[in-house]
Formats: C-alpha cells, structure tokens, sequence
C-alpha cells in the first residue's frame, strides 16, 4: 500500500513529458519553434536591436579573446631577439658567466679543456732478426698540453752494433681540429748515418674511419728536399688480452740525397704483422714478423753496400706506456 502514491506519481510526470514531446513535434512539422528553442534567437535579436551598437566595427577578435591580427604580421617579429640574439665572442669560457663571483678560499674546479695531462707511449721496442744480422729498432710518442692544443714529441730510429744507423726526431705542436683528429706542425731532425739533415714538418694524426690510425706527414728541408711519410696500423681484439697488429709505413722523397744514400721517389716500405699479450694495459710483450724493401735508387745504395734490397725480419719485443 505504501508504493501506490509513488508509483502514481511517476505515471503522471510521464504522461506530462509525452504531452509536451508530442507538442514539440506538431510544432516543427508546421515550421514553428517551441518557446524554449526561440530564448536564445530572441536574446540574440534583442542584442542586435539594442540602441548604439554599431556591429560594423565590433572587434569580434577582441570578444574571443584572442590577440588582433594574429598569426598575420609575424614577418617582422625580430625572433633572434626572442632568443637571446647571438652567443657572445666568449661563449666557450667556462668562467664567463660568474657575474664577477669567485669560490673565495675554495680552490676553483678545473673545467672543460682546462685539465693538462701528458703521457709516454713506447709503442716498439724490438730487437729484429734478420738472415746475418741482428739490430734494435725504438718508435715513441709523448706529449704534454690541453686538449685542443699540446706538445708532441716522435722518435723512432734503429741501432746496430752500439751505433745510430738511422734516428728520426720531430718537436711538434698539435692542435685538435676534430674528435679524432690533430694538426701538427713543428721541425724534424734526422741523424744516424751521413750528415744530419733538419726539415719543417707539417702532418695530421689520428683515428680515420674503421678504427685504422694514421699518421700522415709532409717535409721540406734544405736545398730544396721534400719528403713524405705515411704510417697506418690497425688492432684487432682476439681477446681482450690478445691483440693482432697490421702495421704499415712508407717514405717518399722529392729529390736523391747521396750522402745518406737515399734516392727520389719511393725510397722504403716495411709492412708487418704483431701480436701482442697485454699483461696489463700499460706493459704488453709482442712477437711478429714483417717484411722491408728498398726501391729506386736507394735500393742501389743498399746493394752497393752489400745489403739486401728486400728482407725479411723476425721481431719481439714490448709496447709499453705510463
């Protein structure tokens, strides 16, 4: 008995909807609008009658709330300006933009290309072995500097029977030109035997594509010589501790020098192969062979001398570094 009235009571609110539904659609079948439907339109018509509107020059912009002529004068916006315009001459100084603060007693850090480092890398020493003779053979590189610019020092020579039979040694200044890449320029002296010969050295160092370094230079000493040197070898990891080392390098000269018996042209090429134990990073004993020539005229000299013009040599030896 309790649910009676209820139950009455939503019958009723369904049956006044359906009324009013039905009213609706009579309405818009003969072209009228119901009266909830014609508020907005006459609010909207009261709005275009209301006295002093001038609709013409109404900034409708403005009532969206957008910014007028948006989007359609952007051609002389400075937009360097909105970023800060160019970086200024000293950009790259770490310390530029302290606003004339210091670390008082702290001592300050070192930052980016600050850092000096140096290091030694006796990249052969070897005793080699060749069919009647037996001789020492060094090659070292050490340097001293930042990383864009340092100082470089190359030695690389032989030794047989106590004595310099041929020594090269260049002082140069390295300058990075890229991630894997330095200039060098400096001088080159040549001793051993003959007279002493000095030369301008220019050269570039470093790591080219698939992991091959290359040391590449050219000369000029005097009475007009030239001469060009090129050097590449590559390491292949057999284990981490056992590496395999292809090595390659070659001389070239623009004129013959007779008194230290080499000639124009293409005047050696030695190309080996060493293989090498890394106790540790720093000290590795090697064993390998390689195979040397003379050609042109220095390979005359050579045969004048009693030498071979082409041998082959049995080396071991250390590469080591600190």
């Amino acid at each position: 008995m309790m649910n009676k009235p209820m139950i009455w009571q939503d019958e009723r609110a369904q049956r006044a909807g359906l009324r009013l539904y039905a009213i609706a659609l009579a309405a818009m079948a003969i072209g009228l609008s119901p009266v909830w439907a014609q508020e907005p339109a006459q609010k909207a018509g009261e709005m275009e009658s209301m006295p002093g509107m001038d609709h013409s020059q109404m900034d409708h912009g403005a009532m969206s709330g957008s910014a007028p002529d948006a989007g359609h004068d952007m051609g002389g916006m400075d937009h360097g300006s909105m970023q800060g315009g160019s970086a200024p001459p000293d950009a790259r100084d770490p310390h530029a933009y302290s606003g004339g603060q210091d670390f008082g007693p702290i001592p300050p850090p070192r930052m980016g290309d600050t850092h000096l480092f140096h290091g030694l890398m006796v990249d052969r020493l070897e005793r080699v072995r060749t069919r009647d003779n037996l001789s020492t053979e060094y090659e070292l590189q050490g340097w001293f500097g930042r990383d864009y610019d340092r100082a470089v020092l190359k030695a690389e020579g032989e030794i047989d029977g106590g004595e310099f039979q041929e020594a090269r040694t260049e002082l140069l200044w390295g300058h990075a030109v890229a991630a894997y890449w330095d200039t060098q320029l400096g001088v080159r002296y040549d001793g051993g035997v003959g007279p002493d010969r000095s030369w301008l050295a220019f050269g570039v160092q470093g790591l080219a594509p698939y992991w091959f370094e290359v040391d590449a230079a050219a000369y000029v000493g005097e009475s007009g010589r030239t001469a060009l040197r090129l050097e590449a070898e590559y390491e292949l990891l057999l284990t981490q501790k056992l590496i395999l080392q292809p090595r390659i390098e070659t001389n070239v000269y623009g004129k013959r020098d007779a008194a230290r018996e080499r000639g124009s042209g293409l005047s050696d090429l030695a190309a080996g192969i060493r293989l090498r134990y890394e106790i540790k990073r720093e000290f590795a004993p090697y064993i390998g062979i390689e195979w040397a020539a003379k050609y042109g005229a220095t390979a005359d000299y050579a045969r004048a001398a009693g030498e071979d013009a082409k041998e082959t040599r049995l080396v071991a030896g250390l590469r080591f570094w600190f």
